[in-house]
């Protein structure tokens, strides 16, 4: 490579800040919650949500499990009964924000991708944690 060429690409080049320069990390770079910390908040949650409120909660997620589970009912994936939860974070209108899921069969796949981005309920304060339970036996 001519060095008149590489002259010039070194001079178009981006330039890093210096190190002085550079943003300090930002407090938002926290660490990723943990399934059992989301299940355990969850948990939590839906024991402050009493009477009709309740049972509204309840019927939502009992609608978006079997919407869900229409949605995700392929042949491939009806021969794993293996039981999973899906922990969903909810914002302020109820629109799921975050998910973690226990269990790795496909359907328990699915359901964590199906629910993304869907709303479940209002609940009483944002962010508000509710989970899914499946189990094949009960």
């Amino acid at each position: 490579m001519p060095a008149s060429l590489l002259l010039a690409l070194l001079l178009t080049a981006p330039q890093a800040a210096p190190a002085s320069a550079q943003t300090p990390p930002t407090p938002s770079s926290a660490p990723a919650m943990e399934y059992a910390d989301a299940k355990l908040r969850s948990d939590a949650d839906e024991a402050t949500v009493t009477g009709a409120a309740h049972a509204d909660m309840v019927k939502r997620q009992s609608d978006l499990l079997d919407a869900g589970i229409a949605a995700c009912a392929r042949d491939e994936l009806r021969d794993d009964f293996t039981p999973f939860t899906i922990v969903m974070q909810l914002d302020a209108s109820g629109q799921v924000q975050q998910t973690w899921r226990q269990g790795s069969s496909p359907l328990a796949i699915c359901m964590q991708r199906y629910v993304r981005d869907k709303t479940v309920f209002t609940p009483p304060k944002a962010p508000f944690f509710n989970s899914i339970e499946v189990s094949f036996t009960k």
